[in-house]
């Protein structure tokens, strides 16, 4: 690639119709003249090659034509397209263009091509890609060839070629090398660009890519657990909770439907999560994964707590992230189970309500072994903010109402052999084993248990990231 450090410069391509429009009165510039698709365009003139798009990324050309003038190795000034008083300008021709017409916009140029935009990307960073190729044959179909090659979770995923894994690490600033944790239950070390793979797969964005990889962090966490919690029979599965602004700006839905369908960001950023615990750490069902029934859940799970919606101190917070800072919380999830309350005005009938609901989890004569998240609706929540009830004495209303007297859990009482022996009350949940975080829709009285897993030592913590922003 050879520029010269003094004078004008132009890049023109053939199939752009203004800089077929404009080729008359380049000859009378004393400009070096690029060409982008046909080093022989325009004719009658010095042209020199630039099919090779070397010199237009060099100039970060996005328009043609574009006229710039360089002193001393850098550009100084530059117009796009055809504006005969700005070229006129910038060369110093008095009459140039005379016979054309004032104004004319200039084409695309051929960088953004996609198919061209591919090849430069490759060309430009190929380089940082250290992961093994597998070329399919040209009769093969992608997506069969995916599934049959044990890459995916039983649905269609994307393709993870060169090109659109180089798109995804323009999402995070971190090194392509970088090793973000070791990924159980096989222990391998995942880079940030075997996660960007998964996340091609996945169908996310690149903007996703930064809290996929502190939900990659959080869940390989010893705290957390991956492996036990895979390898249990009991159906909970890593779920991702996103904090902070980044939520809003990538578009994680809190409100309507946040536990479903419908959203690219919440249905991908968990699949992602899924999806290298599958592939790159080997947790495959049937194998290490010995879910007895396992959930829609263990796809991925991914939901953003409402926190400009809510007038509680947000989950995060509650958990040290400085506010307005934004985290991720990974937790052992279930399916979701709804709980309805109409009724209840007053605080203390509806916690009443959820803390009957919550009972539930796993069993409701087991107490202090499984965690739990609740997902508590805004038409809830106003019921307590109504009253005054800020997040802490929420909570802890709750354990006074999810402490278990001992007839309650003892084995064979109502009936039921399961149970545990108890000579004093105990907690429903173990201190830090039940997380609120407030989201969903702005109408309707529902609000949702997802249960979790055996928290603590020996079972799985929630664990809190912070996310590494570009």
């Amino acid at each position: 690639m050879s520029l010269p450090d003094d004078g004008l410069v132009v890049v023109v391509k053939q199939d752009c119709p203004t800089c077929r429009l404009v080729a008359p009165v380049l000859d009378v510039l004393d400009a070096a003249v690029y060409s982008q698709d046909d080093p022989a365009f325009p004719p009658g003139i010095d042209v020199r090659d630039d099919t090779d798009l070397d010199v237009s990324v060099a100039l970060g050309i996005d328009v043609v034509p574009t006229l710039l003038r360089r002193e001393s190795g850098r550009e100084t000034v530059r117009t796009e397209g055809w504006d005969r008083e700005r070229w006129r300008e910038l060369a110093g021709v008095a009459d140039l263009g005379a016979e054309l017409p004032e104004w004319k916009p200039g084409c695309g140029s051929r960088t953004h091509d996609p198919a061209v935009a591919d090849e430069m990307l490759v060309r430009a960073r190929g380089h940082e890609l250290t992961a093994r190729r597998v070329e399919l044959a040209g009769l093969e179909d992608e997506a069969e060839a995916l599934h049959d090659r044990g890459w995916t979770d039983g649905l269609p995923v994307v393709a993870p070629t060169p090109p659109r894994v180089l798109r995804m690490l323009a999402g995070t600033t971190r090194a392509p090398d970088e090793v973000v944790a070791v990924v159980p239950p096989n222990l391998v070390p995942a880079t940030v660009e075997k996660v960007a793979i998964n996340a091609v797969l996945a169908g996310c964005r690149p903007e996703y890519l930064p809290v996929v990889l502190a939900a990659v962090e959080a869940a390989c966490d010893t705290d957390f657990n991956a492996h036990g919690l895979l390898a249990t029979t009991w159906g909970a599965a890593p779920a991702v909770l996103v904090h902070g602004p980044i939520a809003r700006r990538i578009g994680v839905n809190t409100g309507g439907n946040v536990l479903g369908q419908g959203t690219r960001a919440n249905s991908t950023i968990g699949r992602a999560l899924q999806l290298v615990i599958r592939n790159v750490g080997g947790g495959r069902p049937g194998e290490v994964d010995r879910a007895t029934l396992g959930q829609p859940g263990k796809v991925g799970l991914c939901f953003a707590e409402d926190e400009d919606g809510s007038a509680w101190e947000p989950l995060s917070v509650s958990r040290g992230v400085p506010a307005g800072v934004s985290a991720v919380t990974v937790f052992a999830a279930e399916g979701a189970r709804g709980i309805v309350d109409q009724l209840s005005r007053t605080p203390e009938s509806l916690a009443r309500t959820l803390a009957g609901a919550l009972r539930g989890v796993a069993h409701p004569k087991l107490a202090g072994g499984f965690d739990a998240t609740l997902v508590l609706s805004p038409e809830h929540l106003a019921v307590f903010v109504d009253a005054g009830w800020d997040r802490a004495r929420f909570t802890a209303a709750l354990d006074d109402l999810l402490l278990l007297a001992p007839e309650e859990l003892a084995r064979g009482a109502d009936g039921i052999a399961e149970g545990m022996p108890a000579t004093r009350p105990r907690p429903k949940f173990r201190p830090g084993g039940l997380l609120v975080a407030v989201a969903g829709g702005g109408a309707g009285k529902f609000s949702a248990v997802l249960g979790g897993w055996v928290g603590g030592p020996g079972g799985s913590t929630p664990v809190t990231r912070v996310i590494e922003e570009a």
